[in-house]
């Protein structure tokens, strides 16, 4: 079975602009998977840290067969082949951050894997974006992105330049 998935994409070390791009071009390779939309690149301030880079941010959303574990492995491989690498500091800056946000209505609770995205309503750097490729988006707990957006700061994002 296919379904509609929304990813998030987050950058901000090794000019993160090429590592966005690089993750698009991949997304596009996946097996079984296509690209419908992707948003505009943002720019946020450091979620957590705050003494690091600003990210650029993005959501793209796919078409894809795969499973949400497999499409999850298939991300982590990407991250892995631009130099991400998990340490403790979980807030740190990053090459590449590909969260699965939404996989169609659905809602997973896995040991290593949580959709929707754990803290997706309080982060407007994946609801704006996600305004931007799916702006009737009905979440599975049945409220609508404008109304989860309307409880969010829009915390100065800007477009990537």
């Amino acid at each position: 079975m296919c379904n509609n998935t929304w990813i998030a994409i987050g950058s901000n070390m090794n000019n993160p602009k090429i590592q966005a791009d690089f993750a698009i071009k991949y997304l596009k390779k996946l097996p079984k998977t296509k690209i419908i939309k992707c948003s505009k690149y943002y720019r946020s301030k450091p979620f957590g840290i705050k003494n690091q880079p600003d990210f650029l941010n993005a959501v793209v959303q796919l078409y894809t067969c795969l499973s949400p574990k497999k499409l999850l492995i298939n991300l982590k491989k990407i991250e892995h082949e631009r130099g991400r690498i998990r340490n403790i500091n979980r807030w740190g800056p990053r090459t590449l951050d590909l969260d699965i946000l939404l996989f169609a209505n659905n809602t997973y609770n896995f040991s290593n894997l949580i959709i929707p995205h754990y803290d997706i309503y309080n982060r407007s750097f994946f609801l704006y974006p996600l305004l931007e490729v799916s702006p009737n988006l009905i979440f599975p707990d049945g409220t609508t992105l404008m109304y989860r957006l309307s409880k969010v700061q829009h915390d100065n994002l800007k477009l990537w330049k």
